[in-house]
């Protein structure tokens, strides 16, 4: 979740996925994906600073690896949305603003999108680090059991870069804004955004805040994110999504059988879990 502060408070980037996607084509969501090999090299504290794999690990809840879901993070926002959350060897954020650096860094994403460079790779030309330090872990989604598609998912927030324009990428993603969350929700509400349940329930985390600082101030402050488990219910209107907290999440199925895309609402309806 990249943040910035707007006119009337903070807004958060969000692009639509591609109508022909096979993950929840048409929806608005977050910059993101997978972890990929290449985010895994052997070397990555030494292109990323504030942060080692061992604190990375231990935020995560996992052995070792954790600071390899931070470079993705990097990546991802590269890639998909042309943020580069990365320091030059002054310290400062990498500036955009020139037409001859911006188109430089054009052709990097490219390559990094295309496979044909990394982002590690990168990092060596152009002499940057990585600032993992800027990015802090929010949530910790896990697609229900039954699901077509199950994803283990974990959540970051970030500042926007203040000299980067953040553009989608024409192929995964066709389009994007900057919405203050409370927003977003309201025009889900009435049908002209759709979301699936994750975003929406972290966009109404996020909406609590009345500026970016704020926001990720109180998410560097967390030590430990526990993991959101949905559970199926069903009675005699259907099946739907419980969370945990909800009325019957304990006595919900463990596992039902869903076609691929069902529709599941949560008991006050509306988006999908795909």
């Amino acid at each position: 979740m990249v943040v910035r502060d707007g006119g009337e408070g903070m807004e958060v980037f969000l692009l639509r996925r591609n109508l022909k996607s096979d993950f929840v084509g048409g929806l608005f969501v977050f910059p993101g994906g997978a972890v990929d090999e290449a985010d895994r090299h052997a070397d990555l504290e030494s292109v990323c600073r504030g942060r080692s794999d061992d604190e990375a690990s231990v935020l995560l809840g996992i052995p070792s690896g954790g600071l390899a879901y931070w470079v993705a993070a990097v990546r991802e926002c590269f890639e998909e949305a042309g943020i580069l959350l990365a320091y030059r060897e002054d310290g400062s954020i990498v500036s955009l603003a020139q037409d001859h650096v911006a188109e430089r860094f054009r052709l990097h994403r490219k390559a990094v999108d295309s496979g044909e460079r990394s982002l590690v790779e990168v990092c060596a030309v152009e002499h940057l680090d990585l600032a993992v330090d800027q990015i802090h872990y929010f949530s910790h989604w896990i697609t229900p059991l039954g699901a077509p598609r199950r994803y283990d998912t974990r959540f970051f927030v970030a500042a926007a870069p203040p000299e980067q324009v953040p553009l989608h990428d024409e192929r995964e993603t066709i389009a994007h804004m900057w919405v203050r969350p409370a927003d977003a929700l309201a025009r889900h509400e009435r049908g002209e955004l759709d979301l699936i349940l994750p975003t929406i329930k972290n966009l109404e985390a996020i909406s609590r805040f009345q500026s970016s600082a704020d926001l990720l101030a109180a998410a560097a402050a967390v030590a430990q994110v526990p993991a959101v488990l949905p559970r199926v219910g069903r009675d005699r209107g259907g099946v739907f999504i419980l969370l945990p907290g909800d009325p019957g999440y304990h006595e919900a199925v463990d596992e039902v059988a869903l076609p691929r895309g069902f529709p599941l609402p949560g008991r006050a309806g509306g988006p999908r879990y795909e």
